[in-house]
């Protein structure tokens, strides 16, 4: 007997073609073709502009991703560019930025920016790909373009046991912004407090606008501002500029001059607390003392006060008779007097750096008689 081979199906071959397919190329199906990367550079976002005399400081942050959402592993290109008016944007400068770097471009103005009347003025920072291509520019960052204030000269700087004395020469009559910057930011809190010299958080910078600060005429005295947040301890740095707020397209925009150079203050704590007042004193024949009160001290750094006696007559010698420690509370009794004898009292304050203030007005009792 013959036996003839059989004939496969076309199901059956097409199975197994299937099932050869699956073995090369394993259990996923392919997925559709994906276009290639443009490798555009995202869009900076953040681009801000301060003017300061001649000279326009831009900062933003440069993207660390493409359009396509790809990590970018090189150097960026990038193109700074000014515009004023309706004119072309005109390129300043070209960098080549690392991404997700904290970037800043310093353009230097030219005359015809630097003259005239306010108006306004943009910058924009353009990302490119090796091919020159762009996902299109930053956000815009407005100035104020046209002639800025003159710049402030004879800055000076005094501690005073209300905080820092700030004074300059007289000119133009504009609001001034005082910069301040601390030079010890991380120095330990504990140091002596003294008010109002005395804040709990000292930031890095700080700014203080001092609204038109004009002279009397003919009054010979310098403008000047008071910084009342200086802490004891501290070392900063103070520069001013003249600050002129001008009102644009629904907006008010700044225009500044230069900074002075900056003016070197270590504040340290050289002054004395305030004087006791009200010293009273009044005789307790019943104990054989004399008690004396007065008001209380309020200053951050006191450590306490010092009592002094000297017997009623033409020349005072003054004892301190209250111990080698200073008193905490402002009260004493005196036990130690003799029968009859005037005395007078006079008390004073010290602080925890050991500064002693001047003697009070003095106090007159008489100590009882047996």
């Amino acid at each position: 007997m013959t036996f003839a081979p059989k004939t496969k199906s076309a199901a059956t071959v097409v199975l197994a073609a299937l099932a050869i397919t699956l073995t090369l190329s394993g259990c996923g199906t392919p997925g559709a073709p994906q276009p290639p990367s443009l490798d555009l550079p995202e869009r900076v976002s953040d681009l801000t502009a301060i003017r300061a005399g001649q000279t326009v400081t831009l900062r933003w942050t440069t993207p660390r991703k493409t359009t396509d959402h790809l990590l970018i592993q090189k150097q960026i290109p990038a193109t700074i560019c000014r515009l004023q008016s309706a004119d072309a944007c005109q390129p300043v400068g070209k960098l080549l930025l690392d991404p997700g770097a904290e970037s800043s471009f310093t353009d230097t103005l030219p005359q015809a920016f630097v003259t005239g009347s306010p108006r306004i003025a943009t910058y924009s920072v353009d990302l490119s790909n090796r091919s020159g291509r762009t996902a299109g520019p930053s956000n815009p960052a407005v100035i104020l373009a046209g002639a800025a204030p003159s710049t402030i000269e004879g800055l000076t700087a005094e501690v005073r046991a209300d905080g820092v004395a700030l004074r300059w020469l007289s000119g133009e009559t504009t609001l001034v912004r005082i910069h301040r910057r601390s030079l010890t930011p991380n120095t330990p809190a504990e140091k002596p407090k003294a008010s109002p010299l005395s804040n709990p958080a000292e930031p890095v910078f700080r700014d203080l606008l001092v609204d038109a600060p004009a002279s009397p005429p003919g009054s010979g005295a310098k403008p000047g501002a008071l910084d009342t947040t200086a802490q004891f301890g501290e070392s900063y740095e103070y520069t001013a500029q003249r600050i002129l707020r001008i009102p644009l397209n629904k907006e008010t925009l700044e225009l500044a001059s230069e900074p002075t150079p900056p003016v070197h203050v270590d504040v340290v704590d050289t002054f004395p607390p305030a004087v006791p007042q009200g010293l009273a004193a009044v005789s307790a024949p019943e104990d054989n003392t004399i008690d004396l009160s007065w008001q209380p001290d309020s200053e951050e750094d006191l450590r306490g006060y010092i009592v002094y006696r000297a017997t009623a007559g033409e020349t005072l010698v003054w004892q301190r008779i209250s111990g080698v420690q200073p008193l905490p509370s402002p009260t004493y009794r005196d036990a130690s007097i003799a029968p009859g004898v005037a005395y007078l009292y006079a008390v004073s304050a010290i602080d925890q750096t050991g500064h002693e203030s001047e003697r009070s007005a003095p106090a007159q009792e008489s100590a009882p008689n047996p």
